[in-house]
């Protein structure tokens, strides 16, 4: 106890006594229940305060540019990043994203699509909490043209003939659309064309011409910061402030509520600002640390290990599994429902040796046992800090893309390593560089195939150093 909180309370005794021991006692295991529901609060609300302030710095601009967009609109990527890129990890050279964050307070949004003409495509649409509460997209509604009125919650109204309502849990959604593009130039001016038909609007303004108003840009947002650090670097008062606020457009789910008893311990009250005076300062300075410590801990029980991959099929929706949502937002903010995509990655060979361009390595491939996606699989280098990797051949991926050639056996052997394995073998050829790397699996749509990774029945083989 604090020579502080002493003086405090001989003052409030109005005895000029110091506290008993047991009142010692008490008040100690009082902070220490309080410091217990603060990080229980702070995992709770991680993902929401983790998409407030990446909604700020991804919509801080007058007009889309870049990897930004102002509210309510899209940002259309054009290209796939090259070896210079360096804004996110892990980028993707799979697909072309169509993000746009929205605000439902006002009123509802519209989306709409056109004729897909068959290509893979899907429009995940994530709540303020990160659950993907709906994925308009080949697998669940075809390639035909559709649209669609995303309401917040409460909204009731009517809507447009041919037009669909998606009810979102909470006011703050954030629409992380993905376009399937070889990156060939014949196939980025084909995706282009269909990308360039991708509509929002606000429902008021649908049927009507419309021009998306200009974006407000706040100079006291931090744009320079990697997200991620911003909200760590919260106390816990600035914290459950900010998660509070959040709370009252952004309403926690029915089945939140054993949760939302605990958080009113402790004066969070969705729909009211935080009541400080509950957390003691003492239970509240500890809170961040010990839960972040307890966040990025979870790795090893976020998902499965299989012959040095790890992959997790519990993402995109999470229940009450707080522990888990949280892990995703800090490591996969976005991640898709598993029937859309699984990510195994692996940074260690079939000895569970770390890679290194030093060595030269082949994946093997059984006849039928190549990676089960009804929309495409891939595998991506990266180095070690997750960026692509530099290659004569601009290569990052190796995928059925690439042409690949099979084994007169019907299997197949993908070469990864520094220097070309020879140019009869450059199209199953992922290119590594000379020291550490790391390599990530894309399949999307998994659901349907047989074997499945979703269900076991599939497992990545190990990648093998060439002894």
């Amino acid at each position: 106890m604090t020579l502080f909180a002493t003086v405090v309370g001989v003052l409030a005794s109005g005895l000029g006594l110091l506290q008993s021991p047991p009142a010692l006692a008490q008040e100690s295991r009082s902070g220490e229940k309080a410091a217990d529901v603060g990080v229980e609060a702070y995992i709770y609300g991680y993902p929401l305060v983790t998409m407030e302030v990446t909604r700020r710095v991804m919509t801080n601009v007058a007009a889309p540019r870049g990897a930004h967009a102002p509210m309510g609109q899209f940002l259309l990527m054009r290209t796939y990043p090259d070896a210079t890129f360096k804004d996110i990890t892990a980028p993707n050279a799979d697909t072309l994203y169509s993000t746009a964050w929205l605000d439902l307070t006002k009123e509802p949004y519209v989306l709409s699509l056109p004729d897909m003409a068959d290509r893979y495509f899907l429009m995940p649409m994530l709540s303020g909490w990160t659950d993907v509460f709906e994925v308009p997209g080949k697998r669940t509604t075809g390639t035909k043209t559709q649209a669609y009125a995303i309401t917040g919650p409460g909204w009731t109204g009517e809507l447009p003939a041919g037009v669909k309502q998606l009810k979102a849990p909470t006011s703050m959604v954030w629409i992380l659309g993905r376009t399937y593009c070889t990156g060939t130039p014949e196939d980025y001016k084909a995706c282009h064309a269909i990308m360039d038909k991708y509509q929002l609007m606000p429902l008021s303004a649908y049927g009507k011409p419309y021009t998306p108003p200009a974006g407000k840009v706040d100079a006291a947002i931090d744009m320079k910061t990697a997200v991620r650090d911003q909200v760590h670097r919260m106390g816990a008062v600035e914290y459950f402030t900010l998660l509070a606020k959040l709370m009252k457009d952004n309403p926690p789910a029915a089945a939140d509520a054993p949760m939302v008893a605990k958080l009113a311990t402790i004066g969070l009250v969705p729909g009211t600002d935080f009541d400080a005076s509950k957390l003691p300062a003492d239970a509240a300075k500890d809170i961040p640390a010990t839960a972040q410590k307890k966040i990025m801990g979870h790795f090893k029980d976020a998902g499965s290990h299989d012959n040095g991959w790890i992959f997790t099929t519990k993402a995109g929706v999470y229940g009450t599994d707080y522990l888990q949502r949280a892990f995703i937002t800090a490591i996969g903010l976005g991640a898709n429902r598993p029937q859309d995509a699984v990510y195994p990655t692996s940074d260690v060979d079939a000895d569970g040796k770390p890679y290194s361009g030093a060595h030269n390595y082949v994946m093997h491939f059984a006849k039928g046992q190549t990676p089960p996606a009804d929309a495409f699989w891939s595998i991506t280098m990266y180095n070690g800090e997750y960026f692509f990797v530099d290659n004569p051949l601009n290569k990052y991926t190796v995928s059925p893309r690439n042409a690949l050639k099979y084994n007169a056996d019907g299997s197949l052997d993908l070469y990864i390593q520094n220097q070309s394995p020879g140019e009869d073998k450059e199209a199953n050829w992922l290119p590594a560089p000379k020291d550490k790397f790391i390599l990530m699996m894309r399949l999307y749509w998994p659901g349907a195939s047989n074997p499945s990774i979703l269900d076991g029945s599939w497992k990545p083989p190990a990648v093998k150093a060439v002894k």
